[in-house]
């Protein structure tokens, strides 16, 4: 219930500072696909023909991206925008609050929209949200979970928005918290990874994604619910299973087509796949299970001060570059393998890459002449704090000033208050 109270009063501030936030119109084309621009990288890995429209392909831990098929060409996400509503409500909420519908969730108990039959007046707890959300791609569930947390709808959509904005998603905006089709609901593969890095790095949330059952107790209104997913590369019985699978997220519309987000783990390496807009799931599974293989078959772990990174086979330490960062204080290095950024570390005493230029923290430069270096050359949020964007900074220090001229008042009202309480006395 704190994280509850706590996610509404944040809203609330969001709404008050930001209260309309601009929304750029976007064209997302689609249709046609996009070339697999990482071929191109000098010793780069030779990728796998995919038939999704735009994908994406990134080590986990690093951000460092290994397959880059149109990554920041706009696409609608459909279902696959719950990750981020479930990791905005784990967020700020409490596992056990209790959730009862109203006319915002049960308005979406509809025929041709994916649901679990929540009655008007029933009640389950948020964990039980959470995976009715993942599992059951439940459109009733995530309309209520975001007037739970947020207060209404529309506050807590910014807290999507605002959390996008805090993860370097410079390509997305969420207009509703299921992903039913918006013109302003909008992202890109790259994004899509983005959201779900920072959810595995959630332990409440990789225990969510990766669960592959769920049963919802019964309720005040119901039977209990048993649920089980749908997405193949997680389920057993499926020929398209994949062994390591974490967990992920489908998406279905008809613009949108068929898009999945979804993560694998073997010895110790970690990579998130995103395919976007394909004919059919089973496209989407078997451009993923490519993706996969290709990374664990193509690249190893290589570690270099204390840091792991992932590199194409046989490549050694002295053959990485390192662009030198101040990030507030603390200075970083970022390594490249021929211009393409493959993880960062703190200087050691001797360093054993050839050092090149320093560049400005953010900007994007690379002064090895080889590639530029894009995005993926970012410091992941969990190690520094660039994760915050400007406009995050910019509320947060609002937020500072406000707090502190709300302790101003309240310290000022107690003392009258006092002082007229003496008075009758």
């Amino acid at each position: 219930m704190k994280n509850k109270i706590a996610g509404t009063v944040a809203a609330g501030i969001a709404a008050l500072l930001i209260p309309a936030v601009s929304v750029q119109a976007v064209t997302v084309n689609f249709g046609t696909a996009a070339i697999v621009s990482s071929d191109s990288i000098q010793g780069w890995p030779k990728g796998p023909d995919t038939v999704s429209e735009t994908a994406v392909l990134i080590d986990a831990d690093t951000g460092a991206v290994l397959y880059d098929k149109g990554k920041d060409e706009y696409r609608y996400p459909a279902s696959t925008t719950k990750i981020m509503t479930v990791l905005t409500a784990i967020e700020n909420s409490s596992p056990e609050d209790s959730v009862t519908f109203t006319e915002t969730g049960v308005r979406d108990v509809t025929w041709d929209s994916s649901n679990i039959g929540m009655q008007l007046g029933e009640t389950i707890t948020m964990k039980d949200c959470w995976y009715a959300a993942i599992i059951k791609s439940a459109n009733e569930v995530c309309a209520q979970m975001a007037e739970y947390v947020g207060g209404t709808e529309a506050q807590f959509i910014e807290m999507m928005n605002e959390k996008a904005r805090e993860l370097g998603c410079r390509n997305t905006h969420f207009a509703n918290a299921s992903g039913l089709p918006d013109s302003n609901h909008y992202t890109t593969a790259y994004d899509l990874a983005k959201i779900m890095r920072a959810g595995l790095q959630n332990p409440r949330f990789r225990k969510v994604i990766s669960a592959a059952n769920y049963t919802i107790p019964a309720t005040n209104l119901s039977e209990a619910r048993g649920m089980h997913t749908h997405m193949p590369l997680m389920a057993k019985e499926s020929n398209l299973y994949y062994e390591g699978c974490i967990g992920g997220k489908t998406g279905n519309t008809n613009d949108a087509g068929h898009t999945l987000v979804v993560a694998a783990e073997r010895n110790g390496r970690t990579y998130i796949a995103v395919t976007m807009r394909t004919a059919d799931l089973g496209a989407n599974c078997t451009d993923s299970i490519a993706l996969f293989n290709y990374a664990f078959d193509n690249f190893d772990t290589l570690t270099v001060n204390g840091k792991k990174m992932t590199v194409p086979k046989g490549v050694t330490a002295d053959q990485l570059t390192v662009e030198q960062v101040d990030k507030n204080g603390t200075m970083l290095n970022r390594y490249f393998y021929n211009g393409q950024y493959v993880g960062y570390a703190a200087p050691a005493a001797t360093p054993t890459p050839q050092a090149v230029q320093t560049a400005a923290a953010g900007t994007g430069e690379n002064t090895s002449g080889t590639q530029t270096v894009q995005e993926e050359a970012e410091i992941p949020e969990s190690e520094t704090e660039e994760g915050l964007s400007d406009m995050s900074k910019i509320l947060l220090g609002l937020m500072a000033v406000m707090a502190v001229t709300l302790v101003a008042l309240m310290t000022a009202l107690y003392f009258k208050e006092k002082k007229m309480y003496g008075s009758r006395k």
